[in-house]
């Protein structure tokens, strides 16, 4: 079976600095993959690199069987690449059905659609029913009419997930989706991921630092240092993996 996303000796770097070093990955459809490392690993940069925010110097990137390496951030979207960050990026002066509705257009209009209505000022019943469906999707659902701003940090990144999922990616990428949340945001969180992945058949790509989470979700862990894979498996694998506990996990593997 051909993978959601495969990519091939990938390298990029910052001037004379690489950051990736010729990475190879393939994932397969509504697969669920975590990729850990040490700060400064490369994670952040593979990230943007697949996304298409910033482009390779060498190697090549598929997805969907089609070569997209050098194709731009706004058409991987319209392909299927939906995209969370470490600080959620919202609409904060806007309502939470506000936030909704401007993605589910920018979805119309990727797809070529007639949006209906009269747009921003007032958008027709089929968008209405679509934004109101993703926020009762991550829980939302009441407090549609509130401003964006006034959400709880879990309940922002809860939005942003909604804002991503309105987009129809098949292939959800989540930087850091746990970062500065309570231990109960944290398992709310995982809760609400292994529910959109199951209900809607995405795959998903995410780093995270809290391995409670990593373990969690991830059918298998992609392990960066320097740039490079030290080690790709099964969560059993890689607590296994001595490279791995050397420059990562440490003894903490064994509590995770």
């Amino acid at each position: 079976m051909t993978p959601v996303l495969n990519v091939e000796n990938l390298y990029k770097s910052y001037g004379a600095i690489p950051v990736l070093k010729d990475v190879n990955l393939a994932v397969a459809d509504r697969e669920t993959l975590a990729i850990i490392g040490p700060n400064g690993a490369g994670k952040t940069t593979l990230f943007r690199t697949l996304t298409g925010e910033v482009l390779p110097e060498k190697g090549r990137i598929e997805a969907f069987g089609e070569d997209i390496t050098r194709m731009p951030a706004a058409r991987r979207v319209a392909r299927g690449f939906g995209r969370t960050f470490q600080v959620a990026r919202i609409f904060p002066d806007t309502t939470l059905l506000g936030n909704l509705v401007l993605a589910v257009e920018a979805r119309k209009r990727n797809a070529g659609e007639r949006l209906g209505g009269l747009f921003h000022y007032k958008p027709s019943a089929d968008t209405l029913a679509n934004a109101e469906q993703w926020l009762a999707a991550v829980g939302l659902g009441a407090r549609r009419d509130m401003e964006a701003r006034f959400l709880s940090h879990g309940d922002k990144k809860r939005l942003e997930m909604a804002l991503a999922l309105a987009l129809g990616p098949k292939v959800l990428m989540m930087d850091e989706p746990t970062a500065g949340m309570s231990p109960s945001d944290r398992v709310e969180m995982v809760a609400l991921v292994k529910q959109i992945r199951d209900r809607f058949g995405v795959t998903v790509l995410l780093t995270e630092h809290d391995m409670d989470v990593v373990f969690g979700l991830s059918n298998r862990i992609m392990v960066l240092n320097y740039g490079q894979v030290i080690a790709i498996g099964t969560g059993e694998e890689i607590r296994a993996n001595q490279a791995v506990r050397d420059v990562y996990l440490g003894h903490e593997v064994q509590h995770a």
